[in-house]
């Protein structure tokens, strides 16, 4: 059976109730449809592991780009049990029967996935201005890589903060990982040489001085590209300049919407569904 529809979902942050009735609401056909996620799967709505273990019981071709909570499950778990705060909804992963394989799919999830058929870019938060498509896969690949490498933990270790504020190719490998991780899974706002502001609460109308959306500065070899993207929750559902650059990170969490982008033989078309306010 050939593909029917390709259907990108944004942040769901342990929200199964409202993941399922969008499903529903979608007609949602593993054997016909591929589910593309924006990341955050995890975290704040109580169903982490039913979600998970709903989506990887789907098997391939679905998929989702990791975002800032998934990793932080990832480092919960390398830290455990030496966490200074314990994470109820993380600790029924991993003290499930189901834990260990939930964290390995996790750790084989890509940051960024490009089609280039179509011409279209999934990443959790955003792109480094500077970068065209094959660096953005080349950097994304990296953190991939060790991800699933022998020195994870070090990875891990080494993942937190936000200096340097900018990925530069010339920083020592660990330091260029956190910076590119920085990249994929947190960033708002930019300027255009590639720093990154993490102070803002992310509201686009009282912007950080001197910096801008990270899609206003986009490189031009994106040019006929749509970037799909979540982690911006503020921003809500928002369309940059025609489909090059798509926010589907529309609240779910703060009792807003689970939004869907589905395209079906080149159309495009959003479907959503209310959250419930936790």
């Amino acid at each position: 059976m050939s593909r029917r529809r390709d259907i990108y979902i944004g942040d769901i942050q342990g929200f199964w109730e409202p993941l399922e009735r969008l499903l529903d609401k979608l007609a949602f056909d593993p054997a016909a449809d591929r589910l593309c996620l924006a990341g955050d799967l995890v975290n704040r709505g109580g169903k982490s592991l039913k979600v998970l273990r709903r989506i990887i019981a789907l098997g391939e071709p679905h998929f989702s780009v990791l975002g800032n909570h998934d990793l932080h499950l990832l480092a919960y778990a390398h830290m455990h049990p030496n966490v200074r705060k314990p994470n109820p909804e993380f600790e029924k992963i991993l003290n499930h029967a189901d834990g260990d394989r939930v964290l390995e799919w996790l750790r084989a999830q890509p940051l960024l996935w490009l089609n280039e058929t179509d011409r279209i870019a999934l990443v959790h938060a955003g792109i480094d201005p500077r970068w065209d498509p094959e660096q953005a896969r080349k950097s994304a690949a990296e953190v991939e890589q060790a991800l699933v490498g022998k020195k994870f933990g070090k990875f891990i270790d080494n993942m937190y903060g936000n200096e340097p504020d900018r990925w530069l190719p010339e920083q020592k490998r660990f330091v260029r990982l956190r910076t590119t991780t920085n990249v994929l899974t947190r960033m708002r706002f930019a300027k255009s040489d590639g720093r990154l502001d993490f102070k803002s609460s992310g509201d686009m109308k009282n912007p950080p001085r001197g910096y801008r959306p990270w899609f206003e500065l986009l490189d031009e070899s994106w040019r006929d590209w749509t970037i799909v993207f979540g982690h911006w929750s503020m921003l809500g559902y928002h369309d940059h300049n025609n489909g090059q650059a798509i926010c589907l990170d529309s609240g779910c969490v703060w009792g807003g919407c689970l939004t869907a982008l589905v395209i079906e033989d080149g159309e495009r078309s959003i479907v959503q569904v209310e959250c419930q306010n936790p």
